[in-house]
């Protein structure tokens, strides 16, 4: 085989439609942009333009509020806890901080802290270092003889009622 013998794959490669020539082509006039106007003009920006009707997003009322000051906390349960140090992903022998569950790959990421609930059933004698615990949660470590401590928030931060 040479190089001037070298051809594409059968159909891989159309002719080029002629657009505007005439209206047995199928393409003529408008050349497949449809009608006149803006809309057959490149940089088409009329999302949400019911024609000078006030459009639906203006005619509803707002409802709710962002808090962009909120923050995201993972929450793990005393029983997903314990199942993590039965399967030995967990190790109970020293402190389980956030970063320690996320090395285990028992959390994903770290996102703005820990929040300890108390579902579930535990077993194993833990100290835990976490921004929120609930009542049960904290009742189930203390019971087997764990330890819970509450770090202290952040900036902007309220402090837990609890510590």
């Amino acid at each position: 085989m040479k190089l001037n013998e070298l051809n594409d794959n059968p159909g891989s490669r159309h002719p080029a439609k002629r657009r505007g020539r005439g209206i047995g082509s199928g393409l003529g006039k408008t050349s497949g942009h449809g009608v006149k106007g803006q809309k057959a003009r490149s940089g088409v920006a009329i999302n949400g333009f019911e024609g000078g009707q006030m459009p639906i997003y203006r005619r509803l009322p707002k409802r709710g509020f962002n808090n962009i000051h909120a923050k995201s906390f993972n929450e793990i349960n005393v029983g997903r806890l314990q199942a993590a140090i039965d399967a030995k992903k967990l190790a109970n022998d020293g402190t389980i901080t956030v970063d320690t569950l996320v090395a285990a790959g028992i959390l994903s990421r770290r996102l703005d802290g820990l929040r300890l609930l108390g579902s579930g059933e535990l077993k194993a004698k833990i100290a835990i270092e976490v921004n929120h615990a609930t009542a049960s949660a904290r009742a189930a470590v203390e019971k087997v003889g764990g330890t819970v401590v509450i770090t202290a928030p952040e900036q902007g931060q309220k402090a837990d009622a609890a510590s």
